[in-house]
């Protein structure tokens, strides 16, 4: 049976149905919005592996090119790994639907979203969210939702719920909020600086249409949702964990006051082991359920420490942020660096800059798309004391890397200004919280190091929050301990003039609009400290890029005369690109871009593509290479591409028999450009080149150059037509066959 409801949250037209199709999954949501259709499944694993001590969630967005009508690129089409939109979509779905099972659930729970149909006006990152949660509330899996999910953006001063992609491209804010009816659990941010109490209003807008697609959900739930199982949460119980509490609070809590993170952590463990040994004779059941009270302990301790008497684990005030150092310069080959250190969290950033053809294509289902800003994020094992095997990047740095990638994006130049192609690259070298704020630190010393112009530099700062009972307290400068025991990873960066990025994650059900404004304008004061120290190392972008970085020279012409550049089949611009060592990108309405590995081999190739594309002034001189000899003279190519005729006569100040007897093919010759017939044809001289040009003191032609190009001249000695080295012979005379000469035929002129 086909169960179905419709409703137009935030003014949006959307359906969910379920009961006609993957009817043998926990639960199964077919979503449309306009022409974007989407699947969403959930089903839970029937009972718990053993051994298993966290909760194995998995959230998948499948991404099928079939639904725009694509055909994957490459010579594999069926498609392998999935894209970085579609593993950001992954992760979008996990964060807020996550926070809402039941704590100490141990059964598998997959969620997958399948992407059957999309229509630009509809994207399907924010609508997979919903139906994810539509998907999990028809399901018989525990689950504490629902949630709504929107994305909002600003158009001429106006707040638009869930804007087209084109809507997305002209709008100063692409927002995603996520929640319940009654709090926020997510969102998701890129700004050009907007301010904070701009970004409230906006969270604000979203969350009336988010309470709106909750009461859809909950109605076709009860129209068709399934009885929730019976699963047996794990933890300990109430008991174990008061004894625990009674008899280790004390100790523990001095134990976590240690601002080291590594003497800490060695310090706690160490105690946790001597704790559960000391209380295992007291204790009935199993030794990993003593661990894990004395762990809920330790959590417990380091939120009463924050909220009772406002001190952090290392010893700072609520709005405390660690020491800073910052450096520029640090590797000398590169384009750029900056070395951002925070407290022990460090970061080594680099900027790589290249030419037009550097760019990255991304082949998605809204289009082929070209990055010329990338961010590419790395977390090696070494950084938090750990081993483990190096493989290709996961979710958690593609993450990272795109919210480092997005807080910069607002002021990056455009390709205009500085038309580089630029990759940063972060290496985290130490990790003690908020890596990838300080990715965002270093990146924007790294720009200015390199001399990229950026706009502004940019800071960022994560925030956390401790909650108990209806007290709360907000964080600066999160460190990994705060994050672990706390209830919020609030990240936001931005410029001294307002937002450029946030990122929020919850543990909890979610935030209220005060918790968020507070956090806001907590964080603000937080990112301003950190520029300040930031600029103490680079106040600007310098003024000259380094002298190992290319060197790019943008030129615009016709494009009618793109043609002239590029040659049959491409013969000209291959010429010049091998005698200058420059790369020439060409794009189709004329600009053109040359980059060179130094200045001198980029200006020649600028100054021979301006030769080939601009007219041709008479009087102008060039340089050229004899291409050609015939008998009227010989053929010079001046620019490349381009050749003139020097007659025979405009060759030397004295009279000469023929062009090879001056010139030879292949040598170079200083030539005047004295008339452009009106067919284009250029007529040069090297003759009179010591005077300035005067177009009547131009030497006449003193053959007529007559006829067909080429052919001989009249006479008894001259050029063979076809044969150079053999003379010119008159035909004989036809003969009678008694040897006498043939009689001439006479001429009678018609009547």
């Amino acid at each position: 049976m086909t169960t179905t409801v419709e409703g137009t949250p935030g003014g949006c037209p959307l359906c969910l149905e379920t009961g006609k199709v993957a009817k043998q999954a926990g639960g199964a949501c077919w979503l449309r919005a306009g022409d974007t259709v989407l699947l969403a499944t959930a089903t839970m694993s029937s009972g718990v592996r053993d051994g298993m001590d966290f909760f194995p969630l998995t959230c998948d967005y499948e991404e099928r090119k079939y639904a725009v009508g694509k055909i994957p690129g490459g010579f594999i089409k069926r498609g392998g790994r999935p894209s970085e939109k579609a593993i950001l979509t992954s992760r979008l779905i996990d964060r807020p639907v996550r926070p809402l099972f039941p704590s100490g659930m141990r059964n598998e729970v997959q969620v997958i979203v399948t992407s059957l149909s999309v229509d630009l006006a509809n994207p399907p990152d924010v609508l997979a969210v919903l139906a994810a949660s539509a998907a999990l509330m028809i399901s018989d899996i525990p689950w504490n939702g629902p949630i709504g999910c929107v994305r909002v953006g600003r158009i001429d001063g106006a707040w638009v719920i869930n804007p087209s992609i084109e809507q997305i491209e002209a709008s100063d804010l692409d927002l995603i909020v996520a929640g319940t009816e009654d709090s926020v659990n997510m969102l998701e941010a890129g700004a050009s600086e907007v301010s904070e109490d701009d970004v409230a209003a906006a969270i604000e807008v979203a969350h009336a249409a988010i309470r709106e697609q909750c009461a859809l959900q909950r109605e076709l739930a009860e129209k068709a949702g399934k009885p929730k199982r019976e699963v047996v949460l794990v933890g300990p119980s109430p008991e174990v964990l008061q004894l625990v509490r009674d008899r280790t609070a004390a100790e523990l809590r001095q134990a976590i006051q240690n601002p080291d993170k590594a003497s800490r952590e060695s310090g706690l463990a160490e105690l946790k082991a001597e704790i559960v040994e000391r209380l295992m004779p007291e204790f009935e059941g199993e030794p990993k359920d003593l661990d894990e009270a004395v762990e809920k302990v330790v959590k417990e301790q380091v939120r009463a420490l924050i909220i009772e008497e406002g001190i952090r684990p290392d010893g700072r005030g609520l709005k405390d942020i660690r020491q800073i150092t910052s450096e520029v310069g640090v590797l000398p080959r590169v384009h750029g660096s900056g070395l951002f250190t925070r407290g022990q969290t460090q970061v080594l950033t680099s900027v790589t800059l290249g030419s037009t053809d550097d760019v990255q294509m991304v082949d998605g289902l809204e289009g082929d798309l070209e990055k010329r800003y990338m961010h590419f994020y790395n977390f090696p094992p070494y950084s938090v004391g750990e081993t483990r095997p190096l493989r290709g990047p996961g979710r958690r740095e593609i993450g990272h890397g795109c919210l480092a990638e997005r807080a910069l994006l607002a002021v990056i130049p455009d390709k205009q200004a500085f038309p580089y192609t630029i990759q940063l690259t972060s290496e985290v070298l130490e990790s003690n919280g908020s890596t990838s704020m300080g990715a965002t630190c270093g990146s924007t010393l790294a720009l200015m190091d390199a001399g990229v112009p950026i706009k502004a530099p940019v800071s960022g700062i994560a925030m956390g929050l401790m909650t108990r009972d209806d007290k709360w307290a907000v964080l600066s400068d999160i460190q990994g301990m705060e994050d672990f025991s706390g209830d919020m990873d609030f990240k936001v960066a931005g410029t001294a003039s307002g937002i450029t990025a946030i990122q929020l994650d919850t543990k909890i059900r979610g935030l209220t609009m005060e918790q968020i404004r507070a956090t806001l304008a907590q964080a603000r004061d937080g990112r301003l400290y950190i520029l300040d120290r930031m600029l103490s190392a680079i106040g600007a972008p310098r003024e000259s890029l380094s002298k190992y970085a290319p060197r790019l020279i943008t030129i615009h012409i016709s494009p009618d005369k793109i043609g002239e550049v590029i040659g049959p089949g491409g013969k000209t611009i291959k010429k010049l690109e091998a005698d200058t060592g420059a790369d020439i990108s060409i794009e189709q309405d004329g600009t053109v871009y040359v980059a060179a590995t130094d200045a001198e081999a980029g200006e020649k190739a600028a100054a021979a593509i301006r030769a080939i594309t601009s007219e041709v002034p008479v009087g102008a001189e060039f340089t050229g290479k004899v291409t050609r000899i015939m008998g009227m003279g010989a053929f010079v190519e001046f620019a490349p591409g381009k050749e003139g005729l020097v007659h025979t006569s405009r060759l030397s100040d004295k009279p000469i028999r023929r062009p090879d007897d001056v010139v030879k093919i292949g040598d170079e010759l200083r030539v005047r450009v004295v008339e452009v017939d009106p067919q284009g044809r250029v007529n040069l001289s090297a003759v009179g080149l010591d005077k300035p040009f005067d177009a009547n003191d131009v030497k006449p032609i003193t053959q007529d150059r007559g006829g067909r190009p080429g052919g001989p001249p009249r006479g008894d000695r001259r050029e063979h037509p076809r044969n150079p080295d053999r003379g010119f012979q008159k035909p004989p005379k036809p003969e009678t066959e008694d040897g006498d000469d043939m009689p001439r035929a006479r001429f009678r002129p018609r009547r």
